[in-house]
């Protein structure tokens, strides 16, 4: 897939565009958060049984017709709490709006998500908004959406079919580029002299077209100090495909990461960073170090989405960062862009001042197919560590306990 880099970068307001929180009004949205990330099984939180069933809909069959028409969303799983915000935020923005909605997620099945978006489309949506499991794997739901004229936003994970109409993330690359930059100034790698620092690179799932674009962005950050010595991947394990964690699965990564401490580490080498694309990795390799890397230094380690597990290692300094994106933001700029499609207004840049939220109008860096740009709606990422956590207690989403720990209050 072809990729540009965008011109609109990250805007130092950290505030600015964290500020905007959930819509109100909805009591259907889970109370409860499950576990950020997909832990190994020791690790699950008791609120993962809170949550409701992966087929279960937002509505009840007797439920009155709402008057902004119906909604079908589509998330790949409950098994990582960002996935459960996701779900939760957009249901309840639309919801708020006067949609009725049906929400649905598929437990990480392809199977499951074509046909949970087949019955959508069954029970009359006027709309999909679907966050892929595999953006390739849902060419015959999709082609029944365009049959019926349904138009199809793609959330998060950008689906390859020219079926999806618009695209809402957050600047994919930017993600990776800020991981790989928070590297090169941790070790302060412009002035690292004839000094080399060890790196090993964790990615994500190779089914999530996302996962390529995290990579390549931080790649591309810390390629100059691979080519010039300052850095150096011990392992040699550096192409996506060697380093990619389907599923993006704790314990894959969990496994991974042993096997590489223990194969290139075990006489003493010191290791400085490990690269990891998101939280779910990153606590996988986390647990990892802590357990099984024989050196005494702090080792730099990156993740992405401001999980509760990986928040807590901030704290506890054996995480150093995570890339915050603000899935509520993302929810109201979804809300906006779909409610102007249904009314037919003309979507391209100037629909931006109405979010509120910063953001870019991109046509040109994502394709659904060779030739068939998708024009996308572009959310700012942001850093985060354990200096400036205070930011993430400023949006509303999260609390801060006495003992320093955050939790999401959603």
């Amino acid at each position: 897939m072809k990729r540009k880099l965008l011109g609109a970068l990250l805007s130092t307001a950290m505030v600015a565009s964290l500020a905007v929180g959930c819509g109100g009004g909805n009591d259907a949205a889970p109370a409860d958060a499950p576990a950020e990330t997909e832990a190994p099984a020791e690790t699950e939180t008791p609120a993962e049984a809170e949550t409701p069933a992966e087929d279960a809909t937002a509505d009840a069959d007797d439920a009155a017709p709402a008057a902004g028409g119906k909604i079908g969303i589509s998330m790949p799983t409950q098994s990582l709490e960002r996935w459960n915000r996701d779900g939760a935020y957009l249901d309840e923005q639309f919801k708020a709006a006067g949609f009725e909605t049906i929400l649905t997620y598929s437990d990480d099945k392809t199977e499951q998500q074509v046909n949970d978006i087949q019955n959508m489309l069954a029970d009359g949506v006027d709309m999909l908004v679907i966050a892929a499991i595999d953006g390739n794997a849902l060419n015959t739901a999709l082609e029944g959406a365009a049959e019926q004229n349904i138009p199809v936003i793609s959330y998060d994970r950008l689906i390859l079919n020219d079926a999806a109409s618009y695209y809402v993330s957050f600047d994919n690359y930017t993600v990776g580029k800020l991981q790989g930059e928070y590297i090169v100034k941790a070790l302060d790698l412009e002035n690292a002299g004839d000094k080399t620092y060890n790196i090993e690179i964790t990615a994500g799932d190779p089914a999530d077209n996302n996962a390529t674009y995290f990579y390549q962005g931080a790649i591309d950050a810390i390629q100059p100090y691979l080519d010039n010595g300052a850095l150096n991947i011990v392992s040699g394990q550096k192409d996506f495909d060697a380093v990619a964690t389907p599923g993006w699965k704790t314990d894959t990564a969990l496994g991974r990461a042993q096997n590489v401490l223990s194969s290139y580490y075990a006489d003493g080498t010191q290791l400085d960073a490990w690269l990891c694309s998101n939280d779910s990795t990153a606590l996988g390799v986390t647990q990892a170090v802590t357990s099984d890397y024989a050196g005494s230094n702090t080792v730099v380690i990156t993740g992405q989405d401001g999980d509760e597990a990986n928040l807590k290692n901030i704290v506890d300094g054996t995480q150093t960062m995570t890339v915050y994106k603000n899935v509520s933001n993302e929810s109201v700029v979804t809300l906006a862009l779909a409610k102007a499609i249904l009314a037919g207004e003309s979507i391209d840049e100037s629909l931006i001042p109405s979010f509120g939220i910063e953001c870019a109008f991109d046509t040109e860096s994502y394709e659904t197919s060779a030739g068939n740009k998708c024009p996308s709606f572009l959310l700012v990422p942001n850093v985060i560590t354990k200096d400036n956590l205070q930011d993430l207690v400023d949006t509303g989403l999260y609390t801060m306990g006495d003992d320093g720990y955050l939790s999401a209050t959603n």
